[in-house]
């Protein structure tokens, strides 16, 4: 069966189709406009002017003097050398021959009770205690801790030590390392934070640096400074360091020109030959340059200088700025972050994090960890208060590098924050022809406190300053606005639907200003009839007929609670009184012929007589 389908027809399936598919679109696109609302555009602006120069930290890598500390370090430094006698056939002065493990064990070793040194010889199955000689099966957990000094040597050469839980000692973990410099330094650094734990801090200070041991010469702007313009931190891992312009008494020096004659020069001392031997493997000095409000985690982002050569740190400044939420994830103050600030600083990243594994250190383990500060009512671990604080440590700082603390969720990124991009040049410092004049000069201005001629790796020359006075400032704006969402909204009306904002406003005419007029008139009649029938009910009055005439609507025959129409008004009853209307009756004067002649014409007269 052939079906016929007008062109009329397919004029408005073909404009249905086409409206539908433009409504869709705009649909789609005003989504996407709601959806990316709520994004950002970067501006940089760039600035010639005249800047606040940084906040520069210094810390000699050696935390503290080394003679000072041997009253505290004594029996450590003893059990390591038997122990690199003992393992590697290490002896200072003598020749290469190793201990018998009988002549060690009858000196007894207590730091290698509380952390044993083990040779892993069948990995990851057996291993040998290097103190007692034994062999013993590996249980618990492996890790092996990677390093920068790698042995590529077989399974026998992996060396580590284990510790276990003080509560159960069944429950054990080994710590491997691919060299056995890294096995010993860290173990030694785990004795090493034991011992400072229990030293007061005025007595670290004092074992550390001062200004005058540090600092031999010092010029800023072209102008020379001294010990009176830096500050004193102690560090717990880098002992005394001292911050050049740090802001303490309200004053942040700036820098008008660039250029290494106009930055920070200092001559540092170093003294080489008072460094620990197994706390430290480098010689020089670590600085970072930070903001005055920054707490400075030298650890963490820290850039080392070399004796003997000259360190030129060129500076490029830029502060960034994000928008924070609904654009992005930041935090203005760290207000809103659910954990402590320890540090005493403007809220960093770097502050949370620490915060919150020393937060975690306590609440685990009853003490904190030396390298970071103390909550309040909590004391520094050490295994004669806390010995299972080790094995706790290790376990805990797991569980933080995997990221099972909830450290990495909570914390946020500072949504302002200042930088400092380094560019670091090394040269030879001092020359070979002026070696000679330039340490004489040094020692005699050093005499007074030093009884010998420097010598060049005891010195270190370290220039910062600003490459050029550009002040780069990177901003988040808003992408979108309500005036802009709103012009995107209504060009894609105009695009795909010709409509304007009279349009619009004709569309919301009808569909809601009528649309809430006809539903407030029909409530207003329905309250008016209510109103009337409790009128009547009170009064006890029957309709009368001229109601009815009145308000035909309110009549029985309209069925419909709406206003009659022609054909309800129809069929509404007359009054009883009145007589039906009827049909009048005809003018029958009005069907008469008038003629238009006053006399008969003669052929009808003709006509008639025939």
């Amino acid at each position: 069966r052939r079906i016929v389908v007008s062109r009329g027809r397919l004029r408005r399936l073909l404009w249905i189709l086409l409206t539908l598919s433009a409504v869709g679109l705009i649909l789609w696109q005003c989504a996407e406009l709601l959806m990316n609302y709520y994004s950002a555009s970067v501006s940089v602006t760039v600035q010639f002017q005249k800047l606040p120069f940084p906040a520069v930290t210094i810390c000699n890598i050696n935390p503290y003097k080394y003679s000072a500390m041997k009253e505290y370090l004594s029996e450590l430094d003893k059990e390591t050398k038997k122990a690199l006698e003992t393992f590697y056939g290490f002896s200072e002065g003598k020749s290469k021959v190793r201990r018998s493990v009988d002549e060690w064990n009858s000196t007894g070793s207590e730091f290698f009770q509380q952390i044993p040194l083990l040779k892993v010889e069948d990995f990851p199955r057996m291993a040998t205690d290097l103190h007692s000689g034994q062999k013993r099966k590996i249980e618990g957990s492996v890790f092996h801790k990677d390093s920068s000094i790698v042995n590529s040597g077989d399974s026998n050469d992996i060396i580590g030590f284990q510790l276990c839980d003080a509560n159960n000692s069944s429950d054990c973990a080994l710590y491997t390392f691919s060299s056995g410099v890294n096995a010993i330094q860290e173990w030694y650094k785990l004795h090493y934070m034991n011992i400072m734990a229990q030293i007061p801090l005025e007595t670290k200070e004092k074992l550390s640096y001062s200004a005058d041991d540090l600092l031999l010469t010092c010029f800023f702007d072209g102008l020379s400074c001294d010990k009176r313009h830096f500050t004193r931190f102690h560090h717990p891992l880098h002992g005394n360091c001292y911050t050049f312009n740090s802001g303490e008494n309200g004053t942040v020096l700036s820098t008008s020109t660039g250029g290494s004659e106009y930055g920070l020069q200092v001559v540092l001392y170093i003294d080489e030959a008072d460094y620990n031997p197994f706390l430290v493997t480098s010689t020089g000095a670590k600085i970072i340059v930070h903001d005055q409000n920054e707490y400075p985690f030298i650890e963490d982002i820290g850039t080392e200088i070399e004796t003997a050569a000259a360190t030129s740190i060129g500076m490029h400044f830029t502060r960034s700025r994000k928008l924070s939420k609904p654009y992005s994830d930041c935090t203005e103050t760290g207000a809103d972050i659910p954990v402590e600030n320890l540090y005493n600083k403007s809220y960093s990243l770097q502050i949370c994090l620490h915060s919150c594994f020393q937060k975690a250190m306590v609440q685990s383990c009853g003490c904190a960890q030396y390298a970071q500060p103390l909550p309040a009512g909590a004391e520094y671990c050490n295994y004669k208060k806390n010995p299972n604080w080790m094995y706790c440590y290790y376990r805990l700082h797991e569980k933080f590098v995997k990221e099972q603390l909830g450290c990495q969720q909570i914390c946020k990124d500072a949504c302002s924050f200042k930088e400092w991009a380094l560019t670091t040049s090394i040269a030879q410092w001092p020359s070979t022809v002026s070696e000679d004049w330039m340490l004489r000069v040094l020692s005699w201005d050093k005499g007074q406190k030093l009884n010998k001629k420097l010598n060049k790796t005891d010195l270190a020359n370290l220039m910062v300053f600003y490459k050029d006075l550009n002040e780069r400032f990177i901003s988040e704006n808003p992408a979108n606005t309500l005036v802009i969402l709103l012009s995107n909204f209504g060009g894609q009306l105009g695009l795909w639907m010709s409509c304007s904002v009279v349009c619009v406003i004709e569309i919301v005419e009808v569909f809601f200003i009528d649309s809430l007029s006809i539903v407030m008139r029909r409530q207003w009649q329905k309250a008016k009839k209510w109103w009337n029938d409790r009128k009547r009910g009170s009064s006890g009055k029957a309709p009368q007929a001229s109601d009815v005439e009145r308000q035909g609507h309110d009549n029985p025959v309209c069925i419909d609670e709406d206003l009659p129409t022609f054909t309800t008004a129809l069929r509404l009853p007359l009054p009883q009184d009145s007589p039906l209307p009827r049909t009048p009756p005809p003018n029958y004067s009005t069907l008469r012929l008038e003629t238009a002649f006053t006399e008969q014409l003669p052929d009808t007269l003709e006509l008639g007589q025939h």
